[in-house]
């Protein structure tokens, strides 16, 4: 069978950056490079994501015809800063991101307003958190580690040297699909929605329709900003009166009556509870922000990027329909000729769902999971992949190709089906 197009998904850690090569006449090629990031935390990622930025300028001849960035998180867009060298050398033709990152737009300027406070309020926290000499790190400033906040460059400083390259494109559902006569394929956007409720939706539960993005900062400028203030009347004690926790565990009253317990009896860090849930509010919703790309081949087989689409996002793409060519084309039409899932949100409990989601999926081949399990266990998400997730990709691509993860050797037979799998990468083609 003629290879159509050819998807390069990097194994460079806990991130996403997948190459996509569609082939045409006269062996035309467009190029589509999707994201480019890995986890904070990550041993040498400045190296690892310069290695991957110069196999892209490699194997593109230097110049991609789209360049998208799915969203603000770091381990999506950490390389444009951290390789910035070799990300200068990448000719672009355009840029794509979602409407949300769009400044002219109403809505997503009141979004991109309330995230900047949310995450200020993380930054304060975690300041305060750091004046008290605290050794571990609490969940919430794990989370806010999806916007760089402790790398020097941040996502936001990703997201302008994507907008550097050429003028964005702020893509809508809406949106006519993006013809590539040349190629014989569509470029379908299927998110994120235009509904602000089901981009706050991030869960399964009916409880997450309702807004507990905005719940979780009310209750945080309620009860821990005010002690987060300069001001010394809202704390119970003068600061020359107070001891860090360094300091009182050296004193053997404390030792005995305050160390010496169950953690959840001390105080000290009770008021972190009120910015975990908000860190976990922010990052939810961001990743419900994913731009979904649906590109489809030959008039028939779909190639599906989900990228980190939550509950919200998966649910408004059965209310999207475009009308080509005389028909007409749904979201639930493209889940259904889907051949190749990008997994979303490396395999998470609620970035792909079932009824709506992989069950439609009755013609998959081939489901990719760009993961490492090793350092999802040392950040405390040791449930990524998730196994029933996995068990359930196993069966929908049982009878027709493999599941692929990108921190383990390839499934028996998928190299032999033309799936190639090197030490940077792994590249199906279809």
């Amino acid at each position: 069978m003629t290879t159509r197009a050819t998807v390069r998904t990097y194994r460079h850690g806990l991130g996403d950056c997948h190459l996509v090569t569609l082939l045409g006449k006269n062996k035309a090629e467009f190029r589509i490079l999707l994201d480019c990031g890995v986890i904070l935390g990550t041993p040498d990622a400045a190296t690892a994501m310069k290695a991957v930025m110069d196999d892209v300028v490699k194997e593109s001849k230097g110049q991609v015809d789209l360049l998208v960035a799915t969203h603000e998180h770091w381990d999506h867009v950490s390389g444009f800063v951290q390789a910035a060298d070799s990300f200068a050398k990448l000719k672009v033709g355009q840029v794509w991101l979602a409407w949300t990152e769009d400044p002219e737009d109403k809505d997503a300027k009141e979004l991109l307003a309330t995230k900047g406070k949310a995450l200020k309020m993380l930054q304060d926290s975690a300041l305060h958190l750091q004046s008290f000499g605290a050794a571990d790190s609490p969940l919430f400033v794990s989370l806010a580690e999806f916007f760089g906040m402790a790398a020097g460059a941040t996502t936001r400083d990703a997201l302008e040297a994507v907008r550097s390259k050429a003028k964005p494109r702020y893509c809508d559902p809406s949106d006519a699909p993006t013809e590539l006569a040349d190629f014989d394929a569509r470029i379908y956007v299927l998110g994120p929605p235009r509904d602000i409720k089901l981009l706050k939706r991030v869960d399964p539960s009916a409880k997450d329709s309702e807004e507990a993005y905005q719940s979780a900062m009310a209750r945080f400028a309620a009860t821990v900003e005010p002690a987060l203030q300069d001001a010394d009347d809202s704390a119970p004690f003068a600061a020359m009166d107070g001891l860090t926790l360094d300091q009182a565990k050296g004193h053997v009253f404390f030792q005995d009556r305050y160390f010496d317990g169950p953690d959840w009896r001390r105080i000290d860090s009770d008021w972190m509870f009120g910015a975990d849930e908000l860190a976990l509010a922010l990052d939810n919703m961001t990743n419900n922000t994913s731009l979904v790309l649906a590109i489809e081949l030959g008039g028939k087989d779909v190639l599906l990027f989900a990228a980190d689409a939550q509950v919200g996002n998966w649910l408004s793409w059965g209310d999207c329909k475009w009308t080509v060519e005389g028909r007409t084309v749904t979201g639930s039409d493209l889940l259904q000729r889907t051949i190749l899932y990008k997994v979303g949100h490396h395999g998470s409990v609620n970035a792909t769902l079932k009824a709506k989601g992989l069950e439609l999926m009755t013609n998959l081949k081939t489901a990719v999971i760009p993961v490492d399990h090793d350092m999802a266990v040392k950040k405390k998400w040791g449930a990524l992949p998730l196994a029933p997730l996995v068990t359930a990709l196993g069966k929908a691509t049982a009878s027709r190709g493999y599941v692929v993860r990108t921190d383990q050797p390839l499934p028996p037979g998928a190299e032999a089906a033309g799936i190639v799998s090197t030490s940077q990468y792994v590249e199906v083609s279809v």
